[in-house]
């Protein structure tokens, strides 16, 4: 079947212009997101030469969102010596909503959607090469509605960056085995470079680059001849690719400049890093300057930060990682024409309806590297993190699917159809991409009983929240919301009074919350999940999840009106306000504030131990042995794979007394 060349390029033009109208009517829809402020924030500060401030993520996305505003006149918040992470959340914060926050991440992300695009080009001419133009068109309809690559293209972070940029390494790699020249080795080296200054998840391509120059041996008539080529390849694109991250960070191996330190220290990092033998490794890379610090020292960070967080499926919260996360988010997150899709094309190919390829193994050894180290690593908190997964496959399926047409024109049809209905599907979720859910997990609207974090409420939902409060003439409300800490609502218009979050005990001030509240409450879905508090008597706000909300906006917050006690969600703000207050050596006040938190949480095994804390304080270390005792009590007792954390420094607090 022959498709004249002015209709695919019109056909690529359509694609290309439908992606950028969806891209930019998200960009101005939706609300800043978690990671959104404090990677603007480090972005505009790598201009001057701080790679101290958001290290867990490589400067080459960040350094593209920032050129759009090098001509704002922005003012910028004191930069403190406090610990990066929370430098990067408050001073993120400051950043954006001193100034003009829709202006700035509306610039910032129409330069992070040149990616997407340039993604969008790459997947054609991939498709177009190793297979064939109709394949092509199908690959570029394919993503030009996949809800993941588009939720997370119209937003300041790096998904989209590293994707684009592992494909073209891979595609480059493919290139090169067809004819090795030395350009095209060379352009290998430097595009997985631009991987690596990306995303750190890109060293991935290293075994996969690797065990695909293996696959080339095979059949070979001259197999050591093509090793020690092959072999030399893969040597060369690392060492070209490391020049390449090098020269992201100036060549420079200090993380920060004029007299600037990371806090915490790089050994004092490398401690917490869980496995012995990767904290020996970076250890030695930073020892002999192998790659650039801060480099290093975020590669620490993600490791760390694997392990750090609980997950939540299918509406049970686990206190670790679960190794199943991914592929049963990925049976929720994709398009049921991607599923569909992915099942003809399996079927396809192994009843040789589709002939099998090397082309197929550029494909298919990716995307299982990529999902196997996903599935160990322990980030379980948004499909986001496998979005290279949907391009691999997505170009899989476009092939598969062309070959069925080739065979018989009624595929043609039924493939039509399927991405017709994947385009609905995705649109009607607008402007909500993040919350997507498909059909059989009852869309949008269901997709917070099953995923929380960025595959559900990642704090996109803001101007949608102040337009359903002003069209009510709402003045008074109370607000639990999941982006807390690192977003300011007032910005958008929005009244209410914050009630306590998870995330805002470590990055937010202290929020007077009364133990009784009347409605309006509004509740977003990351927060009503539980997920960061843990389940059951841990979460202040599981009452909210036997109730029937009187609406919800956007798929992610859920409001309620009435009248509710909520003891412990009070009791964690007077915590808050004593541990604060101990901070600043103000014990007597302290010892005050967590007197009223225990009065009104006397099971909540964190407030015993404030409570303790403050009595140790004030020099009443007796006093404060039975609170200790209790907490440990209840942390054993209440919940206990979700506070096992706090049990040895409550062992630690009783040893003294005890002896």
């Amino acid at each position: 079947m022959t498709i004249k060349r002015p209709h695919v390029a019109l056909a690529v033009a359509f694609f290309l212009a439908l992606i950028s109208v969806q891209l930019t009517m998200l960009a101005r829809a939706n609300s800043c997101t978690w990671d959104e402020a404090d990677h603007t924030y480090a972005a505009y500060i790598q201009y001057q030469g701080d790679f101290g401030l958001n290290p867990e993520h490589p400067p080459l996305v960040k350094f593209l969102a920032a050129l759009p505003l090098r001509g704002m006149s922005l003012r910028m918040p004191a930069l403190l010596n406090r610990p990066y992470r929370y430098q990067e959340l408050i001073g993120g914060r400051e950043f954006l909503f001193q100034n003009d926050a829709n202006a700035i991440l509306f610039r910032a992300r129409m330069a992070t959607m040149l990616l997407t695009l340039l993604l969008a080009l790459l997947v054609f001419l991939a498709t177009q090469e190793m297979f064939s133009t109709g394949a092509a068109l199908i690959a570029l309809a394919l993503i030009s509605f996949d809800p993941t690559l588009l939720a997370h293209s119209a937003l300041v972070t790096t998904d989209s960056g590293q994707a684009c940029f592992m494909f073209c390494s891979i595609y480059a790699f493919w290139r090169y085995i067809q004819k090795p020249t030395a350009l095209r080795l060379i352009a290998t080296g430097l595009v997985t470079g631009l991987a690596l200054a990306s995303k750190h998840s890109a060293v991935l391509l290293f075994p996969m680059l690797l065990l695909l120059a293996l696959t080339e041996l095979f059949p070979r008539t001259k197999p050591r001849t093509t090793a020690l080529r092959l072999l030399g390849a893969v040597a060369t694109i690392t060492a070209t690719s490391i020049a390449v991250l090098w020269a992201f960070y100036g060549f420079r191996f200090a993380a920060r400049e004029s007299g600037l330190a990371l806090n915490p220290t790089v050994p004092a990092l490398l401690a917490r890093v869980p496995s012995q033998f990767e904290a020996h490794i970076l250890a030695f890379a930073l020892r002999w300057h192998l790659l650039p610090e801060s480099y290093l020292y975020g590669f620490a960070h993600v490791l760390i930060q694997s392990h750090a967080f609980h997950s939540f499926l299918l509406g049970t919260i686990y206190p670790h990682p679960v190794w199943f996360y991914f592929p049963v988010a990925m049976l929720i997150k994709s398009s049921l024409t991607f599923l569909i899709l992915l099942v003809v094309a399996i079927w396809a190919l192994t009843t040789r309806r589709m002939q099998p390829s090397r082309e197929l193994l550029y494909l298919l050894i990716p995307a299982a590297i990529y999902m196997a180290f996903a599935m160990a690593g322990g980030m379980n908190i948004g499909i986001r993190h496998i979005l290279p997964i949907y391009i691999f496959l997505g170009v899989f399926l476009a092939a598969a699917a062309w070959s069925l047409i080739e065979r018989n024109r009624r595929w043609l049809y039924a493939v039509a159809a399927l991405l017709l209905f994947q385009a609905v599907s995705v649109v009607h979720s607008y402007p909500a991409y993040v919350t997507y859910a498909n059909e059989a997990f009852g869309g949008p609207a269901k997709v917070h009983l099953y995923l929380s974090d960025s595959s559900s409420d990642w704090g996109q939902q803001m101007k949608s929240v102040n337009t359903y409060l002003q069209q009510r003439n709402i003045k008074s409300c109370w607000f639990a919301y999941f982006g807390q800490g690192v977003t300011d609502f007032r910005y958008y218009g929005i009244p209410c009074k914050p009630l306590i979050t998870a995330d805002s005990l470590f990055i937010d001030g202290p929020h007077d919350v009364p133990p009784a509240i009347d409605g309006p409450v509004l509740i977003s879905a990351g927060v009503l999940s539980g997920f960061e508090f843990g389940p059951g008597a841990l979460n202040p706000y599981e009452q909210f999840k036997q109730l029937k909300p009187d609406t919800v906006i956007d798929y992610g917050v859920f409001v309620y009106n009435g009248h509710f006690d909520i003891p412990l969600a009070a009791a964690l703000s007077h915590m808050q306000k004593s541990q604060l207050l101990l901070k600043a050596n103000q014990p007597a006040q302290a010892l005050i504030e967590a007197q009223q938190a225990e009065a009104l949480a006397p099971a909540s095994s964190a407030v015993n131990q404030q409570f303790g804390q403050a009595l140790d304080a004030n020099n009443h270390p007796a006093e404060a042995f039975p609170y200790y005792q209790k907490a440990l009590t209840l942390a054993q007792t209440i919940e206990p794979a979700f506070q096992i954390a706090s049990i040895p420094a409550l062992e630690q607090r009783l040893k003294p007394v005890s002896r």
